[in-house]
């Protein structure tokens, strides 16, 4: 299948499952990974595969996303039951593969990492947690206008900086941290 038919028929998989907030920004994902990927030498399909991707669980409740866990033998964290933003990353993973038919464990991966990120990520990775956090349709947040130059010119130092302001942000609300982000920081701040 062709990059144009792959992201047309994805496009119109997400439309249906995903709300409209929701589904456009998983359009500026999916085109910020792609054009990223283009800068940076990955695979460009890959990338636009990852990041149409990457929320594809976003519209099940918690609940949902646990039975699915609980189903299928996905382990699960205290974490990710406290904090509701993660577990989506995980499911998300387990959707692409058993509903959208991908099978490249370095596109389930990127999926899979998008919200922690890992240490020693592979490009595929950096660039979807990247996209996931600049896309265009992002509210503003602190030092976003850096970090978005920083996507295109050093993505190493881009992850850092978003793992840096990722972890004070869980500081000043009090959301559980996931250790594996503060692994990923670690590992990238040496």
């Amino acid at each position: 299948m062709s990059m144009i038919e792959t992201s047309q028929k994805l496009r119109k998989e997400m439309e249906k499952v995903l709300k409209p907030d929701r589904f456009d920004h998983t359009l500026g994902v999916a085109y910020t990974a792609a054009n990223m990927a283009a800068v940076h030498g990955c695979d460009i399909k890959k990338a636009l595969i990852a990041g149409m991707l990457h929320d594809c669980a976003k519209n099940l409740s918690h609940d949902e996303q646990l039975e699915i866990c609980n189903k299928n033998k996905i382990a699960v964290t205290e974490v990710e039951i406290k904090n509701k933003g993660l577990l989506h990353a995980k499911v998300g993973a387990y959707l692409a593969k058993k509903k959208y038919g991908v099978d490249d464990p370095e596109i389930l991966d990127a999926i899979r990492y998008h919200t922690t990120g890992r240490p020693d990520m592979t490009l595929l990775d950096k660039i979807v947690f990247t996209a996931d956090f600049i896309e265009p349709n992002r509210k503003p947040l602190e030092n976003l206008d850096v970090i978005r130059k920083e996507a295109y010119t050093d993505i190493d130092v881009c992850v850092r900086h978003i793992l840096h302001d990722t972890l004070e942000y869980l500081k000043t609300t009090g959301k559980a941290l996931d250790p594996m982000t503060q692994e990923t920081y670690d590992f990238y701040n040496k």
